[in-house]
């Protein structure tokens, strides 16, 4: 081996990773599926759950079939002293009786003979009479159990209870598990000493109970094996949405956002797959706008670069009036390229905005925008009517989408011409979530209007209706207002003639503001309310 030089090794600036301690735990977890382990977990509580009850059922059971057998035993020694001196022998005392004495015998030998013959064993009980040790009396009717064949056992017997006391005991013999009491016996003036046995066949008395206990065992088993067949089709049918989900999403790309999901029945699943199916609509549409916004933006911009590059290549360096003319011309179409930037990003703010509404006074509002909007040269301003009260709006984003207005009608209409601003109060008209009261912000323009057909392209992103107008713009502007107006639960108003365009920004009373209602753009409103409705945009 190379010998160590002590030296720490250099860092380098970065570490392998170490194995992640959670991978067996991961693969593990892919190797079974949900519908595994929903099973798995059912059946082990199921099993759990059987075992428990069976299990102390058996046990208590046992305890009462014991207890039971002690009982006997001690009634077959009561009755045994009955028998042999004619009065009780237990007299109230707690625990094993004692020795007998044999006062109406003249020998022991008599006394066990008596009492062997007087007690009849019951089923799966035997008794044995000693004398010295020795198996000198058996119940005279038949038994299965010959206590008098194990000498073993018997010599076990003699040995306990050759100090004179009562002994109840088990013993585990080639007859089995026995359940027995001793109890000494002599006959005055006689030396010869007698044992009286009774014992009792344990197995044989558990034997039912033991029986049924396997009964129940076979059972429980069964019924596992029914829980698990039923469960598996449950757990397949319950998880058969998941795995469509699992299907679809696998299917699902950037391109193909088209795949939906079949919903069944009306529970917790069907709901998930309803929320998943919606999901998938928001992203389709999402993804969509995305593309249509990427190629509207690729259109825009390859016009000015196309412009800029070609003259570009065509000017005359040696010429200074060449040169001054192409950099003015860059300039220009850089300023609009850059104009056309800064209305994608109001344009994007304006769609996921959320307003921050106060009350606003509608005579003082309508009044300042009248003031921003007249410093504008080149055209007449009039101010044609306030609306009285207060509702509430954000300021700022109104204001905004109401002078992007006044910048169209300026664009849109003919030098020197009159252009007329104000608020109206609007009741009972159609609103996005409902009829209900609202507030107009408009403006009015003397242009050469616009054609029925076109009026919805125009809301559209980068939608322009050149013909009659010769304007160039983003085609931004109105999708911006119209991303404001639906924002504050409103929608943006049209009326247009070849005699100039109304608009408006038509906002509800209520303070019933949000982001996601679908906006309205109606063919406009006189100062009375009257409305004519066109497609929603």
């Amino acid at each position: 081996m190379r010998p160590s030089s002590g030296r720490r090794p250099r860092h380098t600036g970065w570490m392998r990773p170490a194995a992640d301690s959670r991978a067996p735990r991961t693969a593990l977890g892919h190797r079974f599926s949900v519908r595994v382990r929903i099973l798995a977990s059912i059946l082990l509580v199921a099993a759990i759950g059987l075992t428990a009850a069976g299990a102390i059922t058996f046990l208590v059971q046992r305890d009462r079939i014991l207890a039971s057998v002690d009982d006997r035993l001690l009634s077959r020694v009561e009755a045994a002293r009955v028998i042999v001196s004619g009065e009780s022998a237990v007299d109230g005392a707690d625990g094993p009786p004692a020795a007998t004495v044999a006062p109406a015998f003249n020998s022991t030998s008599e006394a066990l003979e008596g009492v062997l013959a007087r007690l009849i064993p019951d089923q799966n009980e035997s008794a044995v009479g000693l004398l010295d040790g020795r198996a000198a009396f058996v119940p005279g009717v038949q038994i299965d159990l010959h206590l008098e064949r194990d000498a073993t056992f018997l010599t076990r017997v003699g040995r306990e209870v050759s100090d004179g006391t009562v002994r109840l005991g088990t013993a585990v013999t080639p007859l089995g598990r026995l359940r027995y009491i001793a109890v000494p016996l002599t006959a005055s003036g006689d030396d010869v000493t007698g044992i009286y046995v009774t014992a009792v066949d344990l197995d044989a008395e558990l034997s039912e109970l033991t029986d049924a206990f396997c009964t129940f065992a076979v059972v429980a088993v069964l019924a596992l094996a029914a829980i698990g067949v039923v469960g598996w089709f449950v757990a397949g049918r319950l998880l058969r949405p998941i795995r469509r989900l699992r299907i679809a999403a696998s299917r699902i790309t950037a391109s193909e956002l088209q795949e939906r999901i079949a919903v069944e029945g009306r529970d917790d699943f069907s709901e998930l797959t309803e929320t998943v199916n919606d999901m998938l609509d928001r992203l389709d549409s999402a993804m969509t706008g995305q593309r249509q916004l990427l190629d509207d933006v690729r259109h825009e911009l390859k016009t000015p670069i196309t412009i800029i590059r070609g003259h570009l290549e065509l000017v005359d360096a040696a010429n200074p009036g060449d040169v001054r003319a192409t950099r003015d011309l860059a300039i220009d179409e850089l300023d609009r390229m850059s104009h056309l930037v800064d209305d994608i990003e109001s344009l994007a703010e304006s769609q996921r905005f959320a307003p921050v509404a106060r009350p606003v006074d509608l005579s003082v509002f309508t009044s300042d925008v009248f003031a921003k909007a007249s410093v504008l040269a080149s055209h007449e301003w009039a101010l044609s009517g306030s609306a009285a009260g207060s509702v509430s709006l954000d300021p700022g984003r109104v204001t905004q989408a109401w002078l992007q207005l006044v910048d169209n009608a300026v664009k849109y209409s003919p030098a020197g011409s009159l252009i007329s601003l104000g608020s109206t109060t609007l009741t009972d008209v159609e609103l996005p979530a409902g009829r209900g009261d609202a507030v107009e912000f408009w403006v009015a323009d003397a242009g050469s209007g616009i054609p029925e057909e076109s009026q919805a392209r125009i809301f559209e992103r980068f939608g322009r209706v050149d013909t009659g107008r010769g304007i160039r713009g983003s085609g931004l502007g109105l999708p911006i207002v119209l991303a404001i107006a639906r924002a504050h639960g409103g929608r943006v108003s049209l009326l247009s003639t070849p005699a100039g365009s109304r608009f408006g920004i038509v906002i509800p009373r209520a303070d019933t503001a949000h982001t996601d209602g679908a906006g309205t753009v109606t063919s406009g409103q006189d100062a009375v309310g009257a409305t004519r409705e066109t497609p929603q945009v």
